[in-house]
């Protein structure tokens, strides 16, 4: 993580541009061989900070009281994941918001934006499994193939992805995303979640 706080600090206060992967290591602290071993681009370097909202996300889902429905726990999590200062530091959700928009002024950003993204929603359909099967670890497994089960964890990242999106491009200091992802959830409220073998 250390480095891709170090790639993230550079991307800010010098430009992508400008930041060469050799930069990233020297303020990292490692050898640039180090960093290759573990990033091929400097752009790769950020995704461990973006996957970390999603991983956490994806946590609160698996975590949330057993009692609660598929889209009350959906919402349990996002209310803990995306409040400043919950799950989360106030501090790091503002990290967070400069390595968001900086996806969006270029395209190799962008492209690890998108496949963290992908790899979120993956471990968001492994919890869900895990909470629609009750612990039972052979129903986890089959779920995970369900297709209707990956469409609802598809529907239910766009959500908050695009909530998070949108509250990156604000102006700083400008609350959180949790409203915005609580409205675009609601979307999945009405899934039928019994069609993936388990009860909504």
């Amino acid at each position: 993580m250390d480095i891709a706080r170090a790639a993230a600090r550079l991307f800010v206060s010098q430009g992508l541009r400008a930041t060469r992967a050799e930069d990233i290591a020297r303020t990292a602290g490692v050898a640039p061989r180090t960093f290759y071993r573990y990033f091929a681009t400097k752009e790769e370097a950020v995704a461990p900070l973006y996957a970390l909202g999603a991983e956490r996300w994806a946590e609160a889902v698996r975590g949330a009281p057993p009692e609660l429905s598929v889209p009350d726990a959906l919402e349990h999590a996002v209310r803990h994941t995306l409040t400043p200062g919950a799950g989360v530091s106030t501090a790091s959700w503002e990290w967070a918001r400069t390595v968001i928009r900086l996806a969006a002024t270029s395209p190799a950003l962008r492209k690890v934006w998108a496949e963290v993204c992908v790899t979120a929603e993956r471990g968001l359909v492994e919890a869900l499994a895990a909470r629609l099967s009750g612990g039972d670890d052979n129903v986890a497994g089959q779920l995970v193939g369900s297709p209707e089960l990956r469409f609802a964890a598809a529907v239910a990242g766009a959500a908050v992805r695009v909530a998070v999106e949108y509250w990156a491009e604000g102006p700083e200091g400008a609350g959180s995303p949790v409203e915005t992802a609580l409205r675009n959830l609601a979307g999945v409220r009405g899934f039928a979640w019994g069609a993936c073998g388990a009860p909504g």
